[in-house]
């Protein structure tokens, strides 16, 4: 499939954190939907998948990016999201993080090229802060790395489920605090 003529792109949706949970979640959760999050780095995109109840992150794979054509990503996303029925991503953003403009500006980037494949069409996403994620993974997984060389390959993955993580923990306090009311 070709690319789309210039302003007919499919387009993916974004939604605010806790509008990702109230408004499309929440209501599909007999579904057993699950989410699918994203630590994207320069050469390599980091996945982790959530339970079927939205409770507990797992690394799943990393994928290679390639900065000229994500299409070959799109579709290895469409058959995960086929695959684990997906209903969502929610994609690692350093919202606190001081100095990152340049890091926004190439993840903005790699949305917009993600979602120009046409192959994402109506796939909800959110950003969720991962400002600390590539430091926590790798102080996880530090001690069982032999190899320096494929150290990025194993904590990519592991920094998608920091970001996964913290979501799926914001979630789940701000349903328990809303039932709590």
């Amino acid at each position: 499939m070709g690319s789309l003529p210039l302003g007919l792109e499919m387009q993916m949706k974004y939604m605010k954190p806790l509008s990702l949970y109230q408004d499309f979640l929440k209501p599909r959760a007999a579904q057993q939907v699950r989410l699918l999050g994203l630590d994207v780095g320069n050469k390599l995109v980091g996945l982790a998948i959530s339970d079927s109840d939205n409770k507990i992150a797992e690394p799943l794979r990393v994928l290679a990016r390639d900065k000229t054509d994500l299409g070959p990503m799109a579709v290895d996303l469409q058959h995960l999201i086929s695959k684990y029925s997906v209903s969502a991503f929610v994609i690692g953003h350093p919202f606190y993080s001081r100095g990152n403009t340049r890091r926004v500006t190439q993840l903005q980037q790699f949305v917009n090229d993600l979602s120009k494949t046409g192959k994402l069409e109506d796939v909800p996403y959110t950003f969720y802060d991962d400002t600390y994620s590539t430091q926590i993974a790798e102080s996880l997984v530090k001690p069982f790395i032999i190899d320096p060389t494929k150290a990025k390959q194993v904590i990519s993955p592991f920094a998608a489920v920091s970001v996964l993580q913290e979501y799926l923990d914001y979630i789940t306090y701000d349903v328990k605090t809303e039932q709590d009311k």
